[in-house]
């Protein structure tokens, strides 16, 4: 009770026990702060009363005692409860508003839709599966504004609260439950048809979690020959379901159709992911150590996650739910246990969005602690871009989450010596939205807890920053079990790291003559790892130069940017397709062309024997590229040549993960680089653990060296800033799929073969689908195949 303010304090001194808890609830649910991390944030949204039902299923047993006790309980929820049975069975009002003109149910537009597509209706199938889009992201922004809007009803009667005694505390308190819900539901009733305010299907809320919508819009986009719109859809949907093989084939058709933009890949649903964007973009910032841009894109980001769960929050209150399981109309609890299921119900999906916010689409499980490893990397980009004051403020409020950190308190004393005696002033006292997210969320928790302790509510504690102290002592072993258990899975994952699932096993034998193993996995650190020297000649690495000099263009691979990487170095590429081109057209000598081409098949024959690779390995991509440093852009310069990272997964070194999903190439197996020189300053490549800052092993480069490594995420690697000069390298890939080899090696060949003359490539491919969309997800349609998998136009040089 030492949260409750002195008057509230006095009032409920004259209470039992019981009603006293009962009160604490109560008083949790009204004076809830709002959250919003600076004062551009969007509008907040007040924490209200339970009005709906629940987002999980609990089961909750009356516990044996007293029928009073109930009573004494919950008392303050009757009136939450009548009014959510009385809101979610009757029509709602409406003002001024004619049935046309309001929205309609979404699932009822989307079983429309999908009706029209089993009838090859292809047109009203777009229409209709576009408008349940629409009409569901609608819905939730008329729930969020009518939030906000009735935020002061029946304020009147909670000021009476305080004042009241007995019974009449009781009444004013339903009073003002019922006013917020008859604000509620005049207010949503004037957008919304009465049928589209019913609580939804299980079934719909799975399609359109799994964005499945879009893969009915995607064939039908198709059907219509609207390309634009299909490959939007398309990619749009492998967001959230990047183990999709199928649409990843169709996606790679739609980048090679006439007409396809690069603009249409663009995803639909990512206005409610802004702050993984911004996650993103911050760690790129960090990894060119820019730590100004890297600063302001962490604060920007845990506005957003503060808003976004705050927007999760809100849901949770205004979206009409049935009756937690078991708690139906037709069970034997009475109206208070059904209110205190719906109370504990709210307060657990409140909990949830932590969850929701922290999980990426397309991934199953979240981040954890995904707030305050936010506020650990903005404390570090504030104090190296010169703020701290802001470094303060910011560690202080990580500090909350975990008060007796040793690093996070080492660096608070850090900050403190640096910044004398403005360590004390107003501006570094902790965020007070971060102090007002702990204090909800503490109440919130102790209030949950109790239910399990006393209720038998299940709940499931979504953060590892809970205190001991708020857990009750009867919970405290099978809680602190529990957490034993995720420590556990967190040193499994670490150690996880040292296997490698590739299927490569290094060590086979070199059978080219000069070839000799300068380094391999234990001079290396490192799992599959080798570095050959004499695979080129002097004269070799020279002719390749030479046709580097003479034929690499800017940006090649990166849509033409000169500086994908860094801003202080210049990036030149070359294909072997582009190669032979030229040197049918006598722009190149064709000698080095075939070369360049030939060094590709070396490098496979020598890897595919020492790494005792499957039967089938074949050549994925092949790319000459050249990073020159730019001449007084090199001062006091502490980026990378190119930032650590994994050829095959998506590395995140918060969390020692790699997720296997593009835009990584999950397709690469084998990595190498094929070294042409050494005349120039830094360039280094360098392996690490997923940490992507503990340093393994390094690799300088010199002409006919060679580095080979699985692909996978037991070789994170990156390159060190190219100061001076400009270095030249080879850079290939290898896969054990055919369906992945390079075509436009094979079209290189078809060129000599057919002495000089072209071979046309095959157009018009058909993405896959033309049935309907599995209820899992999955299109069946019957494919089209062609006649292979040409390379994506595009694909990133990734060493």
């Amino acid at each position: 009770m030492s949260n409750l303010s002195n008057a509230n304090a006095h009032h409920v001194k004259r209470r039992s026990p019981l009603h006293h808890t009962v009160y604490f609830l109560h008083c949790t649910l009204l004076h809830s702060p709002t959250i919003s991390f600076s004062p551009t944030s969007p509008p907040p949204h007040l924490l209200r009363l339970p009005l709906r039902g629940v987002r999980e299923s609990p089961t909750m047993a009356v516990p044996a005692g007293p029928r009073a006790v109930y009573v004494a309980l919950f008392r303050v929820f009757t009136g939450a409860l009548i009014t959510l049975l009385h809101f979610t069975s009757a029509a709602p009002g409406r003002v001024g508003s004619s049935a046309q003109s309001l929205l309609q149910p979404y699932d009822l537009l989307y079983y429309s839709g999908v009706r029209s597509y089993f009838g090859s209706e292809w047109a009203n199938a777009a229409e209709q599966l576009e408008k349940a889009v629409i009409t569901k992201e609608s819905l939730s922004t008329v729930r969020r504004l009518c939030h906000g809007e009735c935020a002061a009803a029946g304020k009147d009667a909670f000021h009476q609260l305080d004042a009241a005694g007995g019974s009449l505390w009781d009444l004013w308190a339903v009073h003002w439950v019922q006013r917020k819900a008859e604000c509620l539901r005049f207010c949503i009733g004037r957008s919304v048809t009465p049928a589209a305010q019913l609580p939804v299907s299980t079934d719909i809320e799975y399609e359109f979690n799994t964005r499945n919508a879009y893969n009915f819009l995607q064939v039908v986009y198709y059907k219509l020959e609207k390309l634009q719109k299909a490959a939007s859809a398309a990619h749009t949907y492998f967001v959230a379901n990047p183990s999709h093989l199928e649409m990843r084939n169709n996606i790679e058709k739609y980048r090679r159709m006439e007409g396809v933009t690069e603009e249409a890949f663009q995803d639909r649903e990512l206005e409610n992911e802004r702050h993984w964007v911004l996650y993103d973009s911050a760690v790129q910032s960090e990894a060119s150590s820019d730590w100004v841009q890297a600063s302001e894109k962490w604060k920007a980001c845990v506005n957003k996650t503060l808003w976004q769960t705050d927007e999760c929050r809100v849901q949770c209150e205004v979206t009409p739910r049935r009756l937690p399981e078991d708690r139906g109309v037709e069970s034997n609890d009475g109206v208070f246990e059904k209110a205190a299921a719906l109370s504990l119900s709210l307060l657990s999906c409140r909990q949830s969005c932590v969850t929701q916010v922290a999980t990426r689409p397309g991934r199953l499980s979240s981040q954890e602690d995904f707030l305050p490893t936010q506020l650990e990397h903005l404390h570090i980009a504030q104090f190296k871009a010169g703020d701290l004051s802001g470094a303060v403020q910011t560690l202080r409020s990580l500090l909350l989450f975990y008060p007796s950190d040793k690093d996070s308190l080492d660096n608070l004393q850090l900050y403190y010596e640096t910044l004398g005696g403005d360590a004390e002033s107003p501006g570094t006292q902790p965020a007070q939205e971060i102090v007002a997210y702990i204090s909800r969320a503490l109440e919130e928790k102790r209030l949950l807890y109790f239910g399990v302790e006393n209720l038998d509510f299940s709940f499931t504690d979504p953060d590892l920053w809970t205190p001991e102290d708020v857990v009750p002592e009867s919970l405290r072993n099978d809680w602190r079990a529990e957490k034993e258990k995720i420590n556990d899975k967190l040193k499994e994952g670490e150690q996880m790291e040292e296997v490698d699932e590739s299927g490569f096993f290094s060590g086979g034998p070199v059978l080219q003559t000069g070839v000799t193993i300068t380094m391999d996995d234990q001079l290396m650190n490192g799992t599959n790892r080798v570095v050959l020297d004499g695979v080129m000649t002097e004269k070799e690495c020279d002719s390749i130069l030479q046709l580097a000099k003479a034929a690499a263009s800017a940006g090649d691979g990166y849509r033409g940017r000169r500086s994908p990487h860094t801003p202080h170095e210049t990036f030149e590429g070359l294909t072997v397709l582009r190669a032979v081109q030229l040197a049918q057209d006598g722009m190149v000598n064709q000698s080095d062309a075939r070369l360049l081409h030939e060094l590709g098949e070396r490098v496979r024959e020598l890897l595919h024997s020492y790494f005792r690779s499957p039967p089938d390995l074949f050549t994925s991509f092949t790319h000459l590229v050249c990073r020159s440093a730019i001449a007084g852009d090199q001062e006091g310069r502490l980026d990378l040549s190119h930032p650590v990272h994994v050829d095959n997964c998506l590395l995140e070194p918060e969390t020692n993960q790699c997720w296997r999903e593009p835009p990584a190439f999950i397709h690469r197996d084998l990595s190498a680089i094929l070294y042409l020189n050494d005349d120039f300053d830094g360039g280094e490549l360098f392996f690490t653990n997923r940490d992507a800052k503990t340093i393994t092993a390094r690799v300088k480069p010199s002409c006919g060296r060679l580095v080979g490594f699985s692909s996978g995420p037991v070789n994170p690697h990156g390159v060190t800033a190219v100061t001076s000069g400009r270095r030249c390298a080879l850079a290939l890939w290898f896969t054990k799929e055919k369906m992945y080899r390079d075509m436009e090696r094979e079209e290189a060949e078809l060129m000599w073969a057919a002495d000089g003359k072209s071979v046309a490539k095959k157009d018009g491919e058909k993405p896959e689908g033309g049935a309907p969309p599995a209820r899992n997800a999955r299109s069946q349609a019957p494919t089209e195949r062609s006649r292979g998998r040409g390379r994506v136009t595009g694909g990133k040089d990734e060493l």
